[in-house]
């Protein structure tokens, strides 16, 4: 089996389990793309975060979150982290309750 070593071959294997919703973080919460739902973080489950380092440069970094809200949608959230980070979108993730965190758990 081939190793997974980028960020969208993770991005294929989250959307082939279900995770097809896109959000995008405005105003303090996170925002469901085709519905317009929005969350606050304490809505939001942290399933798994994946990091990387660009290919060329390495100071190009990212993180994947895999996320599900409480009403049942899963979806994914990329973002820049380091230097270029994305501030807004930090700030939402680290307002998740450490409960809702279960990076650290298999799905």
């Amino acid at each position: 089996m081939q190793q997974e070593r980028n960020e969208l071959d993770y991005i294929e294997k989250y959307q082939t389990r279900g995770y097809n919703s896109s959000f995008k973080c405005e105003n303090d919460v996170l925002v469901e793309l085709s519905s317009k739902t929005s969350y606050k973080p304490e809505q939001i489950i942290i399933k798994r975060t994946h990091r990387f380092e660009g290919f060329s440069n390495p100071s190009d970094m990212s993180i994947l979150y895999v996320v599900e809200t409480n009403d049942g949608k899963k979806g994914l959230v990329t973002a820049n982290y380091g230097a270029d980070s994305d501030t807004d979108l930090d700030d939402f993730f680290k307002k998740i309750p450490s409960e809702n965190d279960h990076s650290k758990d298999a799905i």
